[in-house]
């Protein structure tokens, strides 16, 4: 394997939301390439203005810097214009050149990469020791910091705000057509989906879930008649987040308001969750309230149905007694986490193939799907 294709290949394993890894790869030559990322705002509720995809992205500009560092080579990021992407999405480019370098020494933070996977289900309630503390909070840099919130009292408050939040998120209408896309159903692993076993309920929650989320009708009526939002309040949301160790902030030390500071905030992010894992602990983000209060200082709604506003201002609300508003405004990323097993159900990713483009040079004489195998050094098998 070639360092292009070793650094392309742990590239892909950064995470995203509802792992729609939306980015791809345009190889140019053995040590520069092209990425090409898109958003989700218009189609996905959740992907308020690009952020949460931005952030995604800044996690996988970290996993190249990492793997460059196991092939002697500094990763160069260069920020390029990008036309929009094929479905009309916003886009992000940068140019990527592999300069090598004498000395460099192997980052362990590589090992991780593959093994770093969200944990839906219950958590030792032990606490983070405060030698893992101190790690995990030099681990996001000097531009940020972690808030943490931990002990019986402030989980039993953050779970009840998380089960509030997610009668939110069950009951919009306008976030069902990206809660039936994204479970792969049956499934222990998925390559471009959440297998339904990551999801952390029971074999009867999933049976009913899959039963009601054929079309939003079957779900109104569950919700209505059949207390439908209980069942997943109570598995995806208040048991996980009173049986974990922490529930954590990470809090820029300046506001967050472009797309390169979210995707900075992205490589900080990927870099703590990197070092939970080496150090033995488990995560799982918790975005959708963060989200849902970036609408409220925005605004703006994301939901036509009477009332989901008023809840998301109650949440927001919530949220700002954890700490000052002007933490709050700084926040970029929220989890839990604790020690624990590593999920035996996850997400993996698209083959490297399905991650290219052709390159500049062929678009105009290709007519192919955008999602062709790239062309990579031709004597490397991949």
């Amino acid at each position: 394997m070639s360092p292009l294709e070793y650094i392309l290949d742990k590239a892909r394993w950064a995470p995203s939301g509802d792992n729609v890894q939306n980015w791809r790869f345009e190889v140019v030559s053995e040590d520069a390439f092209i990425i090409r990322a898109f958003d989700t705002r218009d189609t996905v509720v959740y992907d308020f203005d690009g952020r949460p995809s931005q952030i995604a992205l800044g996690a996988l500009l970290e996993n190249i810097s990492l793997a460059a560092s196991h092939q002697r080579r500094h990763a160069e990021f260069l920020r390029i214009d990008s036309p929009r992407h094929p479905d009309n999405s916003s886009s992000i480019a940068y140019q990527v050149r592999l300069l090598p370098v004498d000395i460099c020494v192997p980052h362990p933070l590589v090992g991780m990469i593959e093994k770093r996977s969200v944990q839906r289900r219950a958590l030792s309630p032990q606490d983070v020791n405060a030698e893992h503390q101190r790690i995990l909070e030099q681990a996001v840099g000097d531009n940020y910091d972690i808030r943490w919130f931990g002990g019986w009292q402030q989980r039993w408050k953050m779970a009840k705000l998380l089960s509030r939040n997610a009668k939110i998120r069950l009951t919009m209408p306008e976030a069902f057509p990206a809660h039936k896309k994204i479970i792969d159903w049956g499934k222990q692993f998925s390559n471009d989906r959440i297998p339904d076993q990551a999801l952390g309920m029971d074999k009867l929650g999933l049976l009913l879930m899959r039963w009601a989320m054929q079309n939003w009708q079957r779900v109104s009526w569950m919700n209505r008649y059949m207390a439908g939002t209980w069942l997943p309040r109570l598995q995806l949301d208040l048991i996980p987040a009173l049986f974990c160790a922490r529930h954590f902030m990470i809090v820029a030390k300046k506001e967050p308001q472009t797309v390169e500071d979210f995707v900075a905030a992205g490589r900080s992010m990927q870099r703590f969750w990197l070092t939970a894992i080496q150090l033995g602990i488990q995560l799982q983000p918790e975005m959708t309230p963060l989200i849902f209060s970036w609408y409220i200082r925005a605004g703006r709604s994301c939901s036509d149905t009477a009332g989901i506003q008023e809840q998301m201002q109650e949440v927001q609300q919530d949220l700002a007694t954890f700490c000052q508003p002007d933490i709050l405004i700084k926040t970029c990323f929220m989890g839990r986490l604790g020690y624990g097993k590593a999920a035996q159900s996850r997400s993996l990713r698209l083959k490297l193939q399905e991650l290219c483009l052709p390159s500049s040079s062929e678009h105009e004489n290709n007519d192919r799907d955008h999602l062709t195998v790239c062309k990579l050094p031709a004597n490397e098998d991949l």
